[in-house]
């Protein structure tokens, strides 16, 4: 049986990675076992551990945040990147790295795959960016998996919440809401892509990866999703993302293609609405 190691193991993403990989002999690392920036802390932790996979779910992804704290971002997501990338490869390990969508421009306005350029708009994005070069650079037995629009039960630790539980938060708050409608992504369930992870470790073909639910929608289609299947009646605005004046730039589209695994035939993602309808089966289980 692989051991399996999840460096951000207590993140939105990581909960649901320890659980899909629990048959792995999965051992989750947070910040207080692991400093992915200390190459050293890096070393001791696996050299201890020797696990078979690493996957990486830890980032600095307060987008806003990373525009003011720019060293801070290129240090977590690109110089820890880079750690992992050395130590796992010194060590014979296989290392899965999450990266983002937001490595794109979002100018090409059709599904993005894995052989587009990118061209990152932001701090973070760049910095992600970097992280991906890195690890391509220094592991030559690396995935590097970019997904689009998270959402879980777990908390997030740079945001404190998701997409969907704020939605419903500001639905007890507020009659009306109003949304952005000119964004188009694919939101995505960590259940499902920490499944879909658990596979793609399964063909050792090393690689660039996209794994996102299938299809796309505006925020505020998404906001209109979640308040169908949640049985929340409230009035919600389309509004353009120009009105809100938000001090970071994002892709106006960024919906990604699952295509290096429809080629292998292990795209399991599910589509997005029937993403959002497990995550509330979930929800009301618990």
């Amino acid at each position: 049986m692989a051991k399996s190691v999840i460096i951000g193991s207590n993140g939105q993403l990581g909960s649901d990675v320890m659980k899909a990989f629990a048959n792995e002999e999965a051992v989750g690392l947070t910040h207080d076992d692991i400093e992915i920036t200390d190459i050293d802390s890096v070393r001791r932790a696996l050299s201890d551990l020797k696990p078979d996979i690493v996957v990486n779910t830890a980032a600095y992804h307060n987008v806003p945040k990373c525009e003011i704290e720019i060293e801070q971002a290129f240090r977590v997501n690109a110089l820890g990147a880079l750690n992992l990338a050395k130590v796992t490869e010194s060590l014979g390990i296989d290392l899965v790295h999450i990266s983002t969508d937001y490595v794109f421009d979002g100018n090409k306005r059709a599904p993005y795959v894995e052989t587009d350029l990118p061209n990152p708009l932001s701090v973070y994005a760049a910095s992600k960016l970097a992280g991906e070069h890195l690890v391509a650079a220094y592991s030559s037995r690396h995935y590097i998996v970019r997904s689009s629009g998270l959402y879980g039960h777990a908390t997030c630790r740079a945001k404190g919440t998701n997409f969907v539980e704020t939605m419903l938060k500001l639905s007890k708050q507020k009659d009306e809401l109003r949304v952005v409608n000119d964004e188009i992504l694919t939101p995505t369930s960590t259940v499902h892509l920490a499944e879909q992870l658990r596979e793609v470790v399964k063909t050792k073909a090393y690689g660039l990866y996209h794994a996102t639910n299938n299809g796309s929608c505006s925020w505020y289609e998404f906001a209109k999703a979640i308040f169908e299947i949640a049985g929340v009646s409230i009035k919600v605005a389309p509004v353009s993302s120009a009105e809100y004046a938000a001090p970071v730039k994002r892709p106006l589209y960024s919906v990604l293609q699952n295509r290096a695994l429809q080629s292998l035939g292990i795209d399991n993602m599910p589509e997005w609405r029937e993403g959002l309808h497990h995550y509330f089966q979930v929800k009301i289980n618990n």
